[in-house]
């Protein structure tokens, strides 16, 4: 297949790139495009799966689950969990020119000031809210919606934190169903505050979720459509679909480890492509550990299982995952209602304390738990994390999503059930639960006898869920936040249309059966983060990069995507992964610069 800059694999392997990019995806092609904004540098991108610019299951909004468990999806799996009853989960992954940011829901939102100030408290410099804000910006062109249906539809937006000029197109829908008004008053008639100012450093409250969609031509908007499509003919930018990269290309200079380039597959063929500055993994939380792996950056014992040569001892590596937990309740709901037309979810959100949907009575025992147990090895994380769960802290513990669909796939309604359902999403946004993602031991043999991991061998995925006293704590949280959700859809206005609970069955009403009801369906919201987490303050004996987004132990060689985030947020990624893609490009550029003016190239 000729990619659409019409460069073939072998001529793009003999390209002297300045920074050569693996992944072309929400991280990846944000870099590229601002990289590529200085003429005078040679950018190269590889991308394992294809270029679909023009598929409409990927750009109509409406169509936004078809692409699952397609070509363009990774289709990764968890290992089975103990924490969920041996389950396995399902972890799409976007295997296409613009990566998740084609696959996602397309939700737009950011997590709160402390959520990214508690990155920096880790020593990880230049990476507050203050510091993040001006690259949230630079990604979002906001469209306002008419001031008319502002106030109808509770859209409200801080103008002064919100980006006009930025490549992603955000909007609010046109059209919402009746439900929307009677939820919103409901959360309000319930206490909670409506905020409106959701984008500008605090997202605790109910408001009117944004999407990633472009009002004018009513398309979706991701890396590959904002970022790419506009600059595609630039010269100096290469991007090489249906690329698999095997691993990174590590080599002495000048007495130091640095990567020079990456092997890469094309249709049944191996190249090498080289790289005269930085070579940049944006492959995601999911493969920018694997890949660091079998390159020889990580676990000693790891590495040496798979059969992969031992070049940098890092057992961060493929550590430190945590992703948000979800369960979804279903209920009846009166048909008059009537359903949304298709397009992008467009939801009620609600992100609240764990001591606004607990009860005193049981909130107060559960925080003295969270501060006896431990729950990391580096203590200021774990203090953080524990503060989380003060009394005071007006953060969002938990993200409700109410939508008309039942989005519980265990809940299947008998055959010629007319009735009509709706969900309540809940969603844990700080996890105690940690796992890991790590390559497989040896599955190849060489004809030389030696065995290897290979990338076409998918990762071993653990996330922990429920694991260890730790993971015990989420189990609870998650049990008991439940229960908000019943409360919320038995009062008015939203009892007016919304009936009884039909999942969990109405007979589950203790605590035991609620939690087993928890552990048989708990899903992931497919937010992997921390897998190449920022050291901090302490280095490589806590991290993978440093706040430069540099691997420790070798020169050359950046992650930029959501595996660099030490602490998960309150929040859906794709907006601060933009973010990260902005602000990493913003400081490759400045590293340039500053190495040229000592005269170091």
């Amino acid at each position: 297949m000729v990619p659409l800059t019409g460069v073939s694999a072998a001529d793009f392997a003999c390209q002297d790139f300045d920074y050569l990019i693996v992944g072309g995806g929400t991280a990846g092609l944000a870099v590229a495009a601002r990289l590529s904004e200085n003429p005078s540098l040679s950018i190269g991108v590889l991308e394992a799966g294809p270029a679909a610019l023009g598929e409409a299951a990927i750009n109509e909004p409406g169509r936004f689950l078809e692409t699952l468990g397609t070509k363009y999806d990774w289709q990764f799996e968890t290992t089975p969990q103990a924490g969920l009853g041996d389950r396995t989960l399902v972890w799409p992954r976007g295997k296409v020119l613009g990566g998740t940011s084609a696959l996602n829901l397309m939700t737009w939102n950011r997590g709160s000031r402390q959520d990214y100030d508690a990155w920096e408290e880790l020593g990880n410099r230049g990476w507050g809210w203050d510091d993040l804000l001006p690259y949230f910006k630079k990604s979002e062109s906001f469209h306002s919606p008419e001031k008319e249906t502002q106030s109808h539809n509770r859209q409200h937006i801080d103008y002064k934190a919100t980006g006009t000029g930025g490549p992603i197109h955000t909007s609010y829908s046109k059209q919402y169903p009746i439900t929307h008004q009677l939820c919103h008053d409901t959360y309000v008639s319930l206490g909670i505050d409506e905020n409106k100012a959701h984008q500008a450093g605090s997202n605790v409250g109910v408001w009117t979720n944004l999407s990633t969609v472009n009002p004018e031509t009513n398309t979706r908007s991701y890396s590959a459509s904002a970022y790419y499509a506009p600059i595609a003919a630039k010269p100096n930018l290469f991007v090489l679909t249906e690329a698999l990269v095997k691993n990174v290309v590590l080599s002495h200079e000048d007495g130091q480890l640095s990567a020079t380039g990456v092997r890469f597959a094309h249709a049944g063929e191996e190249f090498v492509a080289s790289a005269l500055r930085e070579v940049i993994l944006s492959a995601g939380s999911i493969q920018s550990p694997q890949l660091l792996e079998l390159s020889g950056v990580g676990n000693p014992q790891v590495l040496r299982d798979a059969g992969v040569e031992v070049k940098v001892a890092n057992s961060n590596v493929g550590e430190n995952l945590q992703d948000h937990l979800m369960t979804v309740s279903v209920f009846e709901i009166d048909p008059s209602v009537g359903m949304p037309r298709p397009g992008a979810p467009a939801c009620v959100v609600c992100y609240l304390p764990a001591s606004t949907v607990i009860s005193d009575e049981i909130s107060k025992p559960l925080a003295s738990k969270v501060q006896e147990t431990e729950v990391s090895r580096i203590e200021k994380e774990g203090a953080i994390l524990k503060n989380r769960f003060e009394a005071d802290a007006n953060l969002g513990q938990f993200e409700y999503i109410f939508d008309l669909a039942n989005w519980n796939s265990n809940f299947k309604p008998e055959e010629g059930d007319d009735k009509m359902y709706c969900s309540m999403l809940q969603i844990l946004q700080y996890p105690f639960s940690k796992g890991s993602i790590h390559i497989r031991p040896s599955t190849m043999v060489e004809a030389d006898g030696s065995s290897i991991s290979s990338i076409t061998d998918k990762p071993i995925i653990d996330p922990g869920y429920y694991a260890g006293p730790h993971g015990e704590l989420d189990l609870d949280v998650m049990t008991h936040c439940i229960r908000f959700s019943d409360k919320l859809c038995a009062s008015a206005p939203l009892s007016d249309v919304v009936g009884s609970r039909v999942y969990p069955p109405s007979s589950v009403t203790s605590d035991d059966q609620l939690r087993e009801w928890v552990v048989e369906n708990t899903t992931t919201d497919w937010h992997p983060v921390g897998t190449c987490a920022m050291g901090g303050h302490g280095g490589i004996n806590s991290g993978v990069v440093d706040e430069r987004l540099r691997v420790y132990g070798v020169g050359r060689l950046r992650v930029v995507d959501a595996g660099i985030m030490p602490l998960q947020i309150s929040a859906h990624l794709q907006a601060t992964v933009y973010a990260i893609a902005e602000k990493g490009a913003h400081m490759i550029l400045e590293d340039m610069v500053k190495r040229r003016e000592l005269g170091e190239e």
